[in-house]
């Protein structure tokens, strides 16, 4: 409960020193500035994210499309009585 108590005050002064510096045009000057170096961060970060998500859909979509080739080869194989292409389960 303590440590909630100072959570909830140091909070509180952010917002009051963010509020008094907002109101100095140096202070707006520095809040812009801290601003746009967050902006960027979180823009690259996205810009990392996206792009080694679409690294993880080609590698699954390869890995999809070696499975298919797999299974048609293993059906084609099957289908035309080659048993020596793909072993046949004991009956």
């Amino acid at each position: 409960m303590k440590n909630l108590v100072w959570f909830v005050l140091g909070l509180a002064g952010g917002f009051v020193l963010a509020h008094f510096v907002n109101k100095d045009p140096r202070g707006r000057e520095v809040l812009a500035d801290i601003d746009a170096r967050i902006a960027e961060f979180t823009d690259r970060i996205s810009a990392a994210y996206h792009e080694q998500e679409a690294r993880f859909s080609d590698g699954a979509e390869a890995a999809t499309d070696a499975a298919a080739e797999a299974v048609a080869a293993a059906s084609g194989s099957a289908a035309s009585g080659d048993t020596d292409a793909a072993p046949q389960p004991a009956a």
